[in-house]
This record gives C-alpha cells, structure tokens and sequence, in this order.
C-alpha cells in the first residue's frame, strides 16, 4: 500500500468523527435521533425486549421472483432498523419441514411476519398460532380463510390477479384477429382450484367467454405448479396435435414459470400459427420473448421488488399501530403490460425500469409516515457509526446506537 493510501484510510476515520459530530449543528439539520429511543417512541411493544425481529417466509422454492421479494422486503425491513430473517421452502414439496418452520417461528420471539403463498385453508392453519402469539402478519398472495372465518388483524396484499388476466387477455384480442370480426379462439392452461392467483386468472378468463370475446378452444389441465416448467411442456407438446394448423389462434398461459414450458413445446413442435400471451415475467422468460417475437407478443407483470417493498412497509405500519386506510384490510399492486417489441438483450427483470418507468416505483405507497423517515434516518446513522467505530481512533459509539 502506498504512503499516499495510507494516509487517505488514516484521515477518514478523523473525518467521519467530525462529520457525525457536526451533523447536528449545519444549518437547517437537525440531531439526528438514536434508532433505539425512535424504535421505542414508534413501536414500544415490539421494543419490549430491545429489538424489533421480523420474519419473511416464502412458500415456495427461491426462484428469481423469489428472490427479488425477499431482497426488496428484507432491505426495506432492515432500513428501518428491523431484524430481518427470511425463509424459502415449497410446502406442497417438503410438508412437514414447511409447518415445522412455521410452528417455529410462532413459537420464537418474533414481532411480525411476511408470509408469501398460500392456499385459503392451508394459510389459514400456518397463519393462526402465528397470530395467537401476538406476531403482527401481512401476507402476499395467500387468502387465509377456514370456515368463513379469517386470521384477526391480517392484512393482505395481492396482485391484482383479475387485472392481470384482464390486461392480458385484452392485449390478446388486440392482437389476434378473427376472421370478419370472429372473436379469437383460445387454448389456456389451468390448474386444480385452491391456487387463489390462479383462480382469479380462470374467473377473468370465463367473464371474457361469457361476454362473448374470446371463444375457449379448449383446456390443458396441470395438477400441481411443482415442476412448472416441465409439466407445462410436457402437456402443450402432447395437446397442440389435437389442435390442427389454423383452429387455435392463441394460447393463453397465467404463470410466466407455465409460459416458459409452453413456448419450449410451440417451438419443438414448429407451430408458428399460434400467439402465446401470459402473465408473470422472469428473465428467462423474457429471453424466450425476444427468441420467440413472432409466437409471444406480450406479457402483463406485476414488479415482486415492488412488492415485497411495499408488504414491508405494511408490517411496519401494523407494528406501529397505525391505520393504513385499507379497504377489507387489502391492498392491490397494479398490473403493466410488457411487449416484446420493447425488449433488446440489455434488458432483464432487474432493470425492467428502463423501459417501464413505473417499475420499482414505490414513491407514495405507505411511505408518507413521518416517523417511517425518522426510522430510516436514525437506522443509516446508526450503521455509518457501526462501521466508522471499526476503525482504530475514533471512540465507541453512544449507548443504544448500534447493535
């Protein structure tokens, strides 16, 4: 290392020190607050034992929509001076490893939970010892009922499954014209009800076909969203002779993991005659739209990242006890349209803002509490003294500044 190096690592502690010390006494700042004292004055219940601990847990295996709620939740959670742990496991694959989890974290010393997928029944037995114990709960996509009886206090947030079909399948019709004015003809893809997402797709999916605004050529039923890729490919592959060259104008697919085996099939099997349009994105999804412009001209997609934001921000609201002004203690992330005459090969679903400008755009969405900003403050601070207090010279930060 050189002199002139050394000399940089050796002044920025001295720095830092004077920077944190001054920062109350620049014009127009003031003293930034302790996270620990904020914490107390914000949530005094969950800091009764001197921190505030949060779980997420994903019903699912960590895909890459996985993976961006979790990221997004986890450092919105943690922004905030929360300690955040996250779980990932599919219960329909490991059952009882998945309700192991869950018994442990109803029974740990936990102040909220984010729980992410979930059949009505099967919520509503995770969800309920977790709530007994006094663990404040926002889930994503899982409607937690039993016997027309709910989990108190939940709040639920959801896709707005219904106006992503709708979205969809409009983009559709747009895009695949009947002969004098024929309504088009669409083979879809459904599964077993009890997937709430799902369901919403097929009730959107009929009220077109009631309208008379698309005709339903016919079903190709899975049984499980496990394996999704493959069981999707396997079925097209062995569905699509039954549907000759010209009887099917487009197939229509409700889960971008169903969408990515439904093209593999149209592909092997060189049909150029059918459109797919789905909903969901992924990047590998969005790398078989730009191999398939002709066969795939869209998606509608709701942003995970954005989701899992946003969920966060709800857990933090409920902790603090605050009303959130929701509807039926709901909330709905709006679908946007993604055309694959849009994408080129920089783009994926992390940078999807590029070319949406609404993607990731979580400015306005309960993030217009004063003392969430204080939280947010006192938690950045906190962590720059952390770090700084490494450093040889500087002395230990104050009591509670850190943990």
């Amino acid at each position: 290392m050189s002199i002139f190096s050394r000399g940089i690592l050796a002044a920025l502690p001295l720095f830092a020190a004077a920077l944190l010390s001054c920062a109350g006494n620049l014009p127009g700042l003031r003293e930034p607050a302790n996270l620990r004292t904020v914490l107390e004055q914000v949530m005094p219940d969950a800091m009764s034992d001197g921190i505030v601990k949060l779980a997420v847990l994903i019903n699912e295996r960590p895909g890459e929509n996985a993976w961006q709620f979790i990221g997004a939740a986890v450092s919105e959670g943690r922004s905030m001076g929360f300690i955040v742990d996250a779980f990932a496991l599919s219960a329909e694959n490991e059952t009882e490893r998945f309700e192991d989890l869950a018994g442990g974290i109803a029974a740990a010393d936990y102040d909220g939970l984010v729980f992410v997928n979930g059949e009505m029944d099967f919520a509503y037995d995770i969800l309920k010892p977790i709530s007994d114990n006094g663990i404040k709960i926002v889930s994503f996509e899982a409607l937690a009922f039993r016997q027309g009886r709910s989990v108190p206090g939940l709040i639920a947030t959801f896709q707005d499954d219904y106006g992503l079909a709708r979205l969809s399948l409009e983009t559709l019709i747009r895009n695949t014209s009947g002969e004098n004015g024929r309504p088009p003809r669409v083979l879809r893809i459904v599964t077993e009800r009890g997937v709430t997402f799902m369901d919403r797709h097929d009730w959107e999916f009929n009220e077109f076909v009631r309208g008379g605004r698309i005709i339903e050529a016919g079903r190709i039923v899975l049984g499980s969203t496990e394996n999704a890729r493959a069981s999707a490919m396997t079925a097209v592959f062995q569905t699509l002779p039954d549907f000759p060259a010209g009887s099917v104008d487009a197939l229509w697919v409700p889960w971008s993991e169903f969408a990515v085996g439904a093209i593999t099939a149209i592909e092997q099997s060189g049909r150029q005659d059918i459109k797919l349009f789905s909903t969901g994105i992924s990047s590998e999804s969005m790398r078989f739209m730009r191999r398939n412009r002709n066969i795939w001209p869209a998606t509608s997609v709701v942003d995970p990242a954005l989701a899992g934001t946003v969920t966060m921000r709800l857990l933090a609201v409920s902790l603090a006890g605050e009303d959130a002004s929701l509807k039926e203690n709901s909330f709905y992330f709006a679908p946007q349209p993604v055309m694959t005459s849009d994408l080129n090969r920089a783009v994926n679903v992390s940078n999807l803002s590029v070319m949406l400008p609404d993607w990731s755009g979580s400015d306005g969405l309960f993030d217009g509490y004063g003392w969430m900003l204080d939280l947010k403050e006192a938690a950045a601070r906190s962590s720059l003294i952390s770090v700084f207090a490494s450093w040889p010279g500087l002395p230990p930060p104050e009591e509670g500044a850190g943990r």
